[in-house]
């Protein structure tokens, strides 16, 4: 992969319901987009995270949210300008998670030059599988945005 390559990562858990937003937003955008950028599904485990993008310039996260606000919500953050609200990944399995990789990638000087994360407000966390309506419209909407913003070679959408 050459450092000027836009890299889609989209995360989450299959059977934590909402959590599998990321994931959702992921396999609709291979279904949509083919190999026209690369889109890799992940479980959100910090270190393999930061391996992940090491070698992209670019990269648009997609992951579930629990900030509190209305469920559907999408959140857009550029995660080079803003450090990410840690609160935001509670739902996360993992400690070393999204949150704290990018903090540590950031005072290692190994972030991607764009990072942006978009996060989709999750209602319901418990075990089992499917998004909740909210979740999977905006999980749609999402799509929708970066299938654009693919074809028009920004990210200034995301």
């Amino acid at each position: 992969m050459s450092r000027n390559e836009l890299l889609i990562i989209g995360v989450g858990n299959l059977f934590r319901k909402d959590d599998a937003a990321g994931i959702f937003v992921a396999r609709r955008l291979k279904e949509r987009m083919g190999d026209a950028v690369p889109v890799l599904e992940h479980t959100g485990e910090g270190v393999t995270l930061m391996e992940a993008w090491k070698t992209c310039s670019r990269v648009i996260l997609v992951d579930a949210v629990s900030s509190g606000a209305a469920v559907g919500v999408i959140h857009r953050v550029d995660a080079i300008r803003s450090e990410l609200p840690v609160d935001w990944f509670s739902c996360s399995t993992h400690n070393f998670g999204i949150a704290e990789a990018v903090e540590l990638a950031r005072s290692l000087d190994q972030l991607p030059k764009e990072l942006r994360i978009i996060g989709i407000e999750g209602a319901d966390f418990s075990p089992g599988e499917g998004l909740s309506p909210e979740v999977e419209r905006a999980a749609r909407q999402v799509v929708e945005e970066l299938v654009h913003c693919v074809k028009e070679g920004g990210t200034d959408g995301a």
